[in-house]
């Protein structure tokens, strides 16, 4: 009787077991998932990758040493604690144990040093923050890991949350031997270019030539139980394919690139919002100050003169004017910085004062745009006006790849190129040194070429300053020094503006909860999603 009793109790378990494993692979089939239209080539390499795209994948991929909250302060993340020299010079920071990466291994003070010292080997992406500053790193023990700087560097901390931890063992066993980095090779370059080699909240599971598939790491050491099972980012930023995308639900999240006509019919779509926030964005148009005629401070003047201000302030919705080149949200900047206002009368006067005038015909000027239509209009509306001071500029459409192939070289790099960038951290210095230190000079940060030593040595001065409002009253000189360069033409302090299905997606960042690094807000472990409410609205 008993062993007839234990038969059936078996057979029960049984069938229990089997609907359990149906019901488990029922949810596995239909993960949660956000899908976010991105521009493209996407750089996943830390230690290379510093555009929107590019970040947007590595703060998925990859963990910082240390995070931030919403008010910008540094707080604990694979780092748990640290402490600073007296001097200043020394930072030491302890990890917390038994953080693992991808592939199971553990994340040690090894790791730590392998990605600072192949950060500034490589000498690439956001490298500059720290190429100069940083002496050495050094491991003290399994998880103590410490940087010694050259000289004191103010802002140091601030800027690792954006520094992030790539695998030792990992990359190590991928270099390809001979290559341009000595006894490292390639440093692994070729590998980690569609490799995942991080510890992060997602992991890479498909790196195609239209779209990246990112997984939720199970093994997280953070709670992200209700975070999405998956992030895709799709290679397009196509209006007509995005409008469709988003009406099908196949896509939650568009990028930052989207004009006011598109976010307005995407906001027509039921249930789809539109996101904004002041997040440290600025529109620039860049001035090529060693290719002829720009490299004539008066010809540059004139176009900042030409330029309407009011205008491309109506073009981006919730955008206000520029003062400079920080956004005035951004600790350190200048409010009180002179700028220039639509005045042709002006800019007349200015170009009669060039060297060039009367053989402007003899030098053509191209103003390039990529991505974004309110981009091209900014270009459109300083070809207009500069026609009507006697210069001829011919608006050209290129590429994001094709923009930043050229940024490498004086030659190649147009004349004037309408340029979107973020401060990487809270702080003036961000784009200060980003935008304007020579360091900077050949790549997509700054088609300017200024290559002044003087600003360099402002720059370098005003980081290695500990006291911070000391600091932050240098910032505002160097600004003032920049302004009287007329480099650029500051136009506006943009909002981030995206769409998003608001009816089952929620994000922290659509409600201001927006954390002041660079990309953050497209981190998707903040960020819950409802599938059974899409798949309510599909049915309607």
């Amino acid at each position: 009787m008993l062993n007839k009793k234990a038969k059936i109790l078996s057979i029960i378990l049984c069938i229990l077991g089997i609907l359990i494993s149906i019901s488990s692979i029922g949810i596995a089939a239909s993960p949660s998932i956000v899908r976010y239209s991105s521009d493209w080539p996407v750089i996943i390499d830390p230690s290379v990758g510093s555009d929107c795209q590019g970040v947007t994948a590595i703060v998925n991929l990859f963990d910082p040493l240390v995070s931030a909250d919403t008010k910008g302060n540094v707080i604990p993340h694979v780092a748990e604690s640290w402490d600073v020299s007296s001097d200043g010079l020394t930072y030491t920071f302890y990890l917390r144990p038994r953080i693992k990466f991808h592939d199971g291994s553990e994340l040690t003070a090894e790791d730590v040093k392998f990605s600072m010292d192949r950060m500034l080997t490589i000498g690439e992406g956001i490298s500059y923050l720290w190429l100069e500053n940083i002496q050495e790193t050094e491991v003290i023990d399994k998880y103590i890991v410490a940087f010694h700087m050259k000289t004191i560097f103010g802002p140091f901390l601030v800027t690792l949350p954006s520094f992030y931890i790539v695998n030792k063992e990992l990359i190590m066993a991928n270099i390809k031997k001979p290559g341009i980095y000595d006894d490292m090779g390639d440093y692994g370059r070729g590998y980690v270019i569609d490799h995942d080699a991080g510890s992060g909240p997602y992991i890479l599971k498909d790196f195609t030539g239209e779209y990246i598939l990112m997984e939720k790491n199970p093994n997280y050491f953070l709670d992200i139980n209700s975070a999405p099972d998956e992030f895709k980012m799709i290679g397009s930023t196509e209006p007509i394919l995005l409008k469709t995308l988003m009406a099908r639900r196949e896509l939650e999240m568009t990028n930052r690139w989207m004009g006011s006509e598109t976010l307005k019919s995407l906001a027509e779509i039921e249930d789809v919002e539109i996101a904004q926030w002041r997040g440290g964005g600025m529109e620039y148009i860049t001035m090529n100050t060693r290719k002829p005629p720009l490299d004539d401070i008066h010809v540059r003047k004139a176009l900042a003169w030409a330029f309407d201000y009011d205008m491309a302030v109506k073009l981006v919705p919730g955008s206000v004017q520029a003062r400079g080149p920080v956004p005035l949200l951004i600790p350190g900047s200048d409010p009180n910085s002179f700028q220039y206002h639509l005045d042709i009368e002006k800019a007349k006067l200015e170009l009669k004062q060039s060297k060039y005038y009367g053989h402007f015909d003899e030098y053509p000027i191209e103003i390039e745009w990529n991505t974004n239509k309110y981009m091209e209009k900014q270009a459109m509306l300083l070809m207009a006006n500069a026609t009507d001071i006697g210069l001829t500029l011919n608006v050209v459409e290129t590429t994001w790849a094709l923009f930043c192939s050229d940024s490498a070289s004086i030659e190649a790099t147009p004349h004037l190129h309408v340029l979107s960038a973020n401060s990487y951290y809270p702080e003036a210095a961000s784009l200060l040194q980003a935008r304007y230190h020579s360091s900077t000079a050949g790549t997509w940060l700054q088609g300017e070429w200024l290559l002044d030593p003087v600003l360099d040595e402002m720059i370098e001065n005003a980081i290695a300053t500990k006291d911070k409002d000391e600091r932050y009253a240098k910032y505002r000189e160097i600004t003032r020094y920049i302004i009287d360069l007329c480099p650029t033409i500051f136009t506006i302090e943009t909002p981030e503006r995206r769409a998003y299905q608001s009816a089952y997606m929620d994000w922290p960042a659509a409600k201001g909860e927006v954390i002041p690094v660079y990309k953050y807000d497209n981190s998707i472990r903040f960020i819950k999603v409802y599938p059974e409410k899409r798949e309510e609205l599909l049915k309607k």
